[in-house]
């Protein structure tokens, strides 16, 4: 169930509450938009958008998704990839790990094994078993789709390097902090931390 744009800042207001350094990036970005406004693409597309452009800078990720969509007939359909082979994949410029990894998600899907349309009613951690086993889909990928895709407001991704830079910018670490520490001192923002790391990510592009 998504949120209202009042709710989102209202979140805001008791981030900077439990913690003032977030105040200036609060008020530089504005409410954070999770889950106030619901996802336009499938959950499929979601899904092999991220596969696609793991390790990618934007435009790359960007390009080679416009060519598996060319490659399926002009749609990330989970039945029209499940029909495209690893080599049209690869010379649409997918790895052989995202053209293995696509594919089966493809046909899981396709064949029903997953039922993709009704992960948005089921729990966080449901879904994270759900996803976790399937072939190039890792917590980083679920945790991405919960937050961006389902619009969950309680996630904490804290092996992300974005999340992890912007929070040692704002607290002026001279270290790296350790995800173990990170997840730590995140707890007192439940069950808003989705909205946390999404003004993490902003710090590390502010400071």
């Amino acid at each position: 169930m998504g949120i209202t744009a009042e709710n989102s800042q209202a979140i805001a207001r008791r981030i900077v509450r439990i913690e003032p350094r977030f105040r200036e990036v609060v008020s530089k970005f504005g409410p954070a938009p999770i889950g106030v406004k619901p996802s336009r693409i499938s959950n499929f597309q979601a899904l092999a958008e991220s596969i696609l452009g793991q390790q990618l800078s934007v435009k790359a990720a960007a390009t080679i998704t416009d060519r598996v969509t060319s490659a399926s007939g002009g749609r990330l359909d989970p039945v029209r990839i499940a029909e495209l082979t690893p080599a049209k994949l690869r010379s649409a410029g997918c790895s052989a790990a995202k053209a293995r990894a696509i594919l089966e998600l493809a046909q899981v899907v396709a064949e029903g094994e997953l039922r993709i349309r009704s992960l948005n009613r089921k729990s966080d951690e449901e879904i994270m078993d759900s996803l976790r086993p399937l072939y190039g889909i890792g917590r980083w990928t679920v945790e991405m789709f919960l937050i961006f895709q389902l619009g969950r407001l309680d996630v904490w991704p804290t092996g992300d390097l974005g999340v992890r830079r912007g929070w040692e910018k704002l607290y002026r670490m001279k270290r790296e902090i350790e995800v173990d520490e990170l997840e730590e001192r995140g707890a007192k923002f439940a069950p808003h931390r989705s909205h946390l790391a999404w003004y993490c990510w902003r710090a590390h592009s502010l400071y």
